[in-house]
């Protein structure tokens, strides 16, 4: 019993809120995880008020935000915490030594490879008892910055005009960022524990003062007005009351997970009694429950660094169609989009929504042959090596072929009035949840062994179901030749933006099935 109790209270990092973690039955890397967080909002808000733009140079905030980072990392993660410096500086050596037509690739090849090597040490390491925030929870963050960097630097000056995307184009870089400039861009407080992802010509007008004016003139020009009112200038607009209302969603996730998340343990569903005993329909009423149970900590983390964004000021994306500021530039979900998807596209287009932007970057606007399925395995060695990952990942794909095939030759039946579409979209929206939980039990799971007890438990019945129906209905349906690198359409596998964090200049129809 000892050694469970330890087992559950270890961390590599500091052992100092020890007596808190035994205290409220919290095991310690979480409690330091959320003691650091906390500590952002409150430095964020600090951040904006104390250092902004008008009271400090850009140097000084770039120093602040390195140094908090870094302390936040070696707070969580002890000596773990020097892999995620050194990938960066190795990274950065890259980017100012390599010539500009193969910076991108020997960026990827390196950080991909030095997050597999950690991912696979992980695995020895923790032998499965994987900590619920350990080291290379931040190396994937950084990795995600440090190959998104490299290819825009090698668009902005590695490529003609007329070779890019209008994305592209318009996140290109033209000269390669300073030590300083680099190093606050992976290693900042504000996102260096769970993120997001953001692109580093945004990161730099935030911390310059140009954030909130570029934002506004973007959107002025995308509406083709030319100029926005009060945009001549960088407005000091308070973003208190988005932080508030993410706050208070934090809040609500929280107690969800406090008081229904720990009574549906994920690992129930592979209990050999459970599944000798209960019947089918129960067991999957079971799965269905747990999995949307496990949802509120990711929506816990995700929101809480959003809202410290926002807290320092970073994350405006412009006016909403009320006129009121939109703080969601950088938001990573949506959770009203989740929870009542009708697709497996909309569903994955609302869920990590950052790590998507990065997959459509680096991978399928770029993948010569079979973007999909080289988006699919890209994002499964990013996530790690545990084989529940890529049962996850491997099983989308067929789920992903069937849903697209349903939605093209099956859907314009059931337009024909309201109530049939209701009927249609209640049926979807069901079929949606259960395969979601179908797909996603394995990277929960993690094992071979008990992904493949679940899946026998489940006759594997939506591995069948979707390639049947994607076989039956391929013969239907002719698929559009996939456009050319220069359009701006392309059927996306992992979306970017859910409708309400849409960026007004990204390609709106890069969708995910």
């Amino acid at each position: 019993m000892g050694d469970r109790v330890d087992a559950a209270f270890k961390t590599t990092g500091s052992k100092l809120l020890l007596p808190v973690s035994e205290f409220f039955g919290f095991p310690l890397d979480q409690v330091n995880f959320l003691a650091c967080q906390v500590f952002a909002l409150a430095a964020a808000f600090w951040f904006r008020l104390y250092l902004g733009p008008r009271h400090a140079s850009p140097l000084l905030r770039h120093a602040v935000a390195i140094l908090f980072g870094v302390a936040f990392v070696i707070f969580c993660f002890g000596w773990y915490s020097v892999h995620i410096v050194i990938l960066v500086m190795l990274s950065y050596t890259v980017i100012i030594t390599s010539d500009i037509s193969n910076v991108h690739r020997y960026s990827l090849v390196l950080s991909m490879g030095y997050l597999t090597v950690c991912q696979i040490s992980r695995v020895f390491i923790y032998n499965y008892g994987i900590l619920s925030t350990d080291f290379s929870g931040p190396l994937m963050i950084v990795t995600q910055k440090i190959t998104t960097l490299a290819f825009q630097l090698h668009d902005g000056i590695g490529k003609k005009p007329e070779e890019l995307t209008l994305d592209q184009k318009r996140l290109a870089l033209i000269q390669r960022p300073s030590l300083v400039e680099y190093l606050s861009y992976n290693l900042n407080f504000l996102s260096v524990l769970v993120g997001p992802c953001s692109n580093y010509q945004d990161y730099v007008d935030f911390i310059e003062g140009r954030h909130i004016h570029r934002r506004l003139r973007q959107q002025a020009e995308g509406a083709g007005n030319g100029h926005l009112n009060g945009s001549d200038q960088s407005p000091d607009l308070s973003p208190l009351g988005a932080v508030c209302s993410k706050l208070l969603l934090c809040g609500g996730c929280m107690l969800f997970f406090l008081t229904v998340t720990r009574s549906l343990p994920i690992m129930h569903n592979v209990d050999p009694h459970f599944i000798s005993h209960a019947p089918f329909l129960t067991r999957l009423v079971y799965a269905f429950f747990s999995i949307q149970a496990a949802r509120p900590k990711f929506y816990f983390a995700w929101t809480l660094a959003d809202a410290i964004n926002n807290a320092a000021g970073y994350g405006f994306k412009g006016m909403d169609a009320n006129g009121k500021p939109s703080w969601d530039l950088i938001c990573n979900l949506n959770i009203w989009g989740i929870e009542t998807a009708t697709s497996f596209k909309t569903f994955i287009d609302n869920w990590n929504i950052q790590t998507g932007v990065w997959l459509k970057s680096v991978c399928y606007d770029r993948a010569p042959h079979h973007p999909m399925a080289m988006t699919f395995v890209l994002s499964a060695l990013w996530h790690g090596v545990y084989p529940g990952y890529y049962f996850t990942f491997i099983t989308a794909i067929p789920i992903t072929a069937a849903a697209r095939a349903v939605r093209r030759c099956v859907r314009h039946h059931f337009l024909c009035s309201r109530g049939v579409k209701l009927l249609y979209d209640l049926m979807t929206w069901a079929a949606t949840q259960l395969a979601i939980c179908y797909t996603v039990m394995p990277f929960l799971l993690l094992a071979v062994e008990p992904t493949v007890v679940y899946y026998r438990s489940m006759f594997f019945h939506v591995h069948l179901i979707s390639m049947l129906v994607a076989i039956a209905l391929h013969s239907k349906h002719t698929p559009a030749p996939r456009p050319p690198p220069s359009s701006s359409s392309a059927p996306f596998p992992l979306s970017p933006y859910p409708s309400h964090c849409q960026d007004p200049h990204s390609n709106n129809n890069l969708k995910a099935e």
